[in-house]
């Protein structure tokens, strides 16, 4: 009987948890309303913030209260170019501007996108990491849907009244720069959760990993696995449809799918 090993260890939560106490909070459009639905509204960028744990930037954006005497300050993910003191327009009827936040049928076939909604009011859930960006492909106006090329290039079919803000996500680049040095993956980490440094399951001795022990580092056995294995033999290429290298018509494919 082997030990409970790490992939099951941290489904438990304990010290595996997410550092969430210093975060700035949901990054997220305002509530939809009737000014958006039917016109616009404007904001003021305050602040543009860093998020622990989050590699994009946030903006801070303060609107007008619709019918109280009060402000609503929302938190976006800011879009690259976006400054503090800029005017950011939400709905139906803003301007194509880096920055603004349009329902995809205001939006022209081509466009560069983030945080978009995957249904109608759920305030953002596609494109919102650092660099990320969607590209609208097409609108189909007999049914009211909008086809969306998502990051991972895979394309998605969504309701054209959902909102995006026009732009990239600020912050892109991030990972063409090298770590360096153990204390800058320590730092980077620390804020998200721990999940560093990680020992190679190879590394470990048979009682603590299906593919630890003998007496040179290796698996031993493939390193695919089956989807309804147990949990503590669920480790490696879990449910693979093929492995190795991309050769041959795979490879054209996918290369033309990155272009």
């Amino acid at each position: 009987m082997g030990r409970v090993i790490r992939a099951q260890r941290k489904g438990a939560g304990s010290v595996f948890k997410s550092h969430t106490h210093h975060r700035k909070g949901p990054a997220r459009f305002r509530s939809l309303d009737y000014g958006e639905r039917n016109g616009y509204i404007r904001g003021i960028v305050t602040d543009v913030i860093h998020d622990p744990g989050r590699g994009a930037p946030l903006c801070k954006v303060t609107f007008r209260h619709p019918f109280r005497y009060k402000h609503q300050k929302e938190l976006f993910v800011a879009a690259e170019g976006m400054y503090s003191g800029q005017f950011v327009y939400c709905g139906k009827k803003a301007n194509l501007t880096v920055g603004n936040v349009l329902p995809l049928r205001s939006i022209p076939e081509g466009a560069i996108v983030c945080n978009v909604e995957q249904n109608v009011g759920d305030r953002g859930s596609f494109a919102r990491a650092s660099g990320d960006y969607a590209i609208v492909v097409s609108h189909n106006i007999d049914n009211g849907t909008t086809r969306v090329k998502l990051p991972s290039g895979a394309k998605k079919i969504v309701p054209s009244g959902c909102r995006a803000m026009v732009g990239q996500v600020a912050g892109g680049g991030r990972t063409e720069k090298p770590m360096l040095k153990a204390g800058n993956a320590y730092h980077k980490y620390r804020v998200k959760r721990n999940s560093w440094p990680k020992v190679r399951g190879v590394a470990m001795n048979p009682v603590e990993h299906p593919h630890g022990g003998g007496n040179h580092q290796h698996i031993g056995h493939a390193s695919t696995v089956r989807r309804d294995a147990p949990p503590g033999q669920k480790v490696g290429l879990i449910a693979a449809r093929r492995t190795g290298r991309l050769r041959g018509q795979a490879a054209s494919a996918a290369s033309k799918m990155d272009n």
